[in-house]
């Protein structure tokens, strides 16, 4: 064979194989969290049957909706909510889906109190109010203060497009000292990983704080999105005060009665909400990627 035509199939042929191996790259967003089907994951998945084995004796509240808006645990119901409606197609079974609305539970849920030092709380969301304001997707909340003892909230509004929805995940609680805390994935960062959600799609967000580490961390689709560099909270502990109440999807200001601020950016939540799970430990990485794993897979 000629040799020069030799080299032109042997360039021919590594650009075909380096085209192959190349990472996609969607514009304006490289760090998009990974795709994955329910197909991906069959029978145990990182040795679990359901969502429901993981840490199951650091579990002290849960939220499933499947047919009940009742913490599963201690069993109370909520005080009120507004346009609150069940879906079928939930991570797991049903799901709560919320048109400007909320859960409010005035009742202690007995396990959120000032023995709850160390946390995980995990949630499957889909947000439909992006674009508009600030969503709080879960609180415990403590009465009379606008920002609650733990708040867990999604910048909304960041850089919506047609296809996309990006968002700053942005967390925080109340600590010991009478300061707040929080962690966030931000722009500004260098580890930026920004949750993308096209409509209709679920995602897992978890928060953890680990009061031995002293680290506060975020989570998305059992990748880690908090910065880092901006972890530690050093002797500024969680601190929650009791008794607390719970608000999914909504804050003191969206419930008749409970205004605390004339806040016109606190508005309830758009969009569904499943598998709300608070454990009184922070969760390792292994733990938090299997309750990906087991949501992707509907167990």
């Amino acid at each position: 064979m000629n040799i020069q035509y030799k080299y032109v199939i042997q360039l021919f042929l590594m650009l075909v194989v380096g085209i192959l191996i190349l990472p996609s790259c969607k514009k304006g967003n490289p760090n998009n969290l990974p795709s994955v089907s329910p197909a991906d994951f069959a029978g145990k998945i990182e040795g679990f049957d359901s969502s429901g084995q993981v840490a199951s004796d650091q579990l002290i509240a849960y939220w499933g909706f499947n047919g009940t808006e009742a913490e599963s645990i201690s069993g109370i119901t909520p005080t009120s909510t507004s346009n609150a409606t069940y879906i079928d197609n939930g991570v797991v079974g049903k799901a709560i889906s919320l048109d400007s609305g909320y859960l409010y539970y005035a009742s202690q849920i007995p396990a959120l109190d000032t023995s709850l030092k160390s946390f995980t709380v995990s949630e499957w969301v889909q947000i439909q109010n992006n674009g508009s304001t600030p969503t709080m997707t879960f609180s415990i909340a403590n009465p009379g203060q606008f920002w609650p003892d733990f708040a867990f909230l999604l910048e909304t509004g960041w850089n919506p497009d047609s296809d996309t929805s990006d968002f700053i995940v942005h967390p925080s609680y109340a600590d010991v000292n009478g300061g707040r805390q929080d962690n966030l994935n931000a722009p500004w960062t260098d580890n930026y990983k920004s949750p993308t959600i096209p409509p209709g799609k679920w995602i897992n967000l978890v928060v953890t704080y680990d009061q031995n580490s002293q680290i506060f961390q975020i989570w998305a689709d059992g990748v880690m999105i908090g910065e880092p560099d901006y972890q530690n909270r050093g002797t500024a502990y969680f601190n929650p005060i009791v008794p607390n109440e719970v608000i999914i999807g909504g804050w003191y200001n969206n419930i008749p009665g409970k205004e605390l601020t004339s806040d016109t950016w606190t508005v309830p939540m758009v969009g569904k909400i499943d598998e709300i799970r608070v454990y009184k430990s922070a969760l390792g990485a292994a733990d938090i990627i299997a309750l990906y794993k087991l949501g992707v897979a509907g167990k």
